[in-house]
């Protein structure tokens, strides 16, 4: 059924969360390249008009309304996919979502769906492709994790758990591949990404939210995906803030914890008002907002070096407290 990719023409390529956001960039990356696309999503009209895009750029692409929550429906993804393409060389697990404010004030219900989204429907994922990779003896799975898999965010309490337990999960398969050499996990961390995800996203804090600079066009993320088709490795982070925080956490979680906090909880008391809402928790947004998200501008660029600096401080600050127990 094929060999390990040496190109990115004539692969097929499965997408899971593809009608927006780093998603809809990664589709429309692939499709450039010639690749075979399987694009996935809940919402049908938002997922066909990403497919009708990805055919226009010369790609064939095949849309599946299907919810990676149900194990199900990600089966016939995969079954469907064999189907079109006559393989899955690279499957990319990105459907990620969060629910903010307050672990008391969030409906339980909302911290159980985070977890259903963001870790068993990346295991969904796995479970349904792997075994067309071992049939095959080649495959990369995509795991689009976050810089929330090396240190917590405080008040998306659920968010956090799930995203340690996406890298503790796909650290643990990786142990169980070893001996299939040409198939791969592949793990991307990128820092803040602007995309519709916030706005789409649960939030109880009444509040207004958005993310700090510097913030990462999602094409950026789109293209380190391209690379790791062509050459698979185990973790890949994107953004200084990924590299800086994953520092901080390692030497000082307490610290990196502590800081985070202290910073929501300033951001909250300044934020603008807005309703509290579940988003897209439980059904698609009502619209599916393309590949940006409207979270960088002229101001947040001119910042991004200092807030670099910042984070930088704050892991050298963590390693000298670090140093004197």
């Amino acid at each position: 059924m094929g060999k390990p990719l040496n190109s990115l023409g004539r692969s097929t390529v499965v997408i899971t969360g593809a009608s927006s956001g780093i998603g809809q960039a990664t589709a429309e990356a692939f499709a450039r390249q010639g690749a075979c696309l399987v694009l996935v999503a809940r919402d049908r009209d938002a997922i066909e008009a990403v497919a009708q895009d990805c055919r226009d750029l010369g790609a064939r692409a095949m849309a599946v309304a299907g919810d990676v929550t149900d194990a199900s429906a990600m089966a016939d993804v995969a079954r469907q996919a064999v189907g079109f393409g006559g393989a899955i060389h690279v499957w990319v697990s990105n459907v990620g979502t969060g629910a903010v404010g307050a672990f008391h004030e969030v409906p339980l219900e909302a911290h159980e769906q985070v977890i259903r989204t963001n870790l068993i429907g990346h295991m969904n994922d796995a479970h349904a492709v792997l075994p067309i990779f071992l049939r095959q003896g080649h495959g990369v799975f995509v795991n689009m994790i976050s810089l929330g898999g090396f240190a917590a965010a405080p008040f998306a309490a659920a968010y956090s758990a799930s995203k340690f337990g996406l890298r503790g999960f796909a650290e643990a398969l990786r142990g169980e591949l070893v001996p299939h050499r040409n198939i791969h996990v592949c793990d991307i961390y990128p820092s803040f990404v602007d995309t519709p995800g916030i706005s789409h996203g649960a939030n109880y804090t009444g509040r207004r939210l958005s993310a700090p600079p510097p913030v990462l066009d999602a094409r950026r993320v789109a293209d380190a995906i391209l690379r790791l088709a062509l050459r698979p490795k185990p973790t890949t982070m994107i953004g200084a803030p990924t590299v800086l925080v994953r520092l901080g956490h390692a030497i000082s979680p307490e610290l990196t914890t502590r800081g985070m906090a202290l910073f929501l909880q300033s951001y909250f008391r300044r934020a603008p008002q807005t309703a509290s809402s579940g988003g897209n928790l439980f059904r698609p947004a009502p619209r599916s907002g393309g590949i940006d998200g409207g979270l960088r501008s002229p101001a947040q660029r001119r910042i991004a070096t200092g807030v670099a600096l910042g984070l930088g401080a704050l892991a050298v600050v963590a390693v000298a407290l670090r140093g004197r127990r």
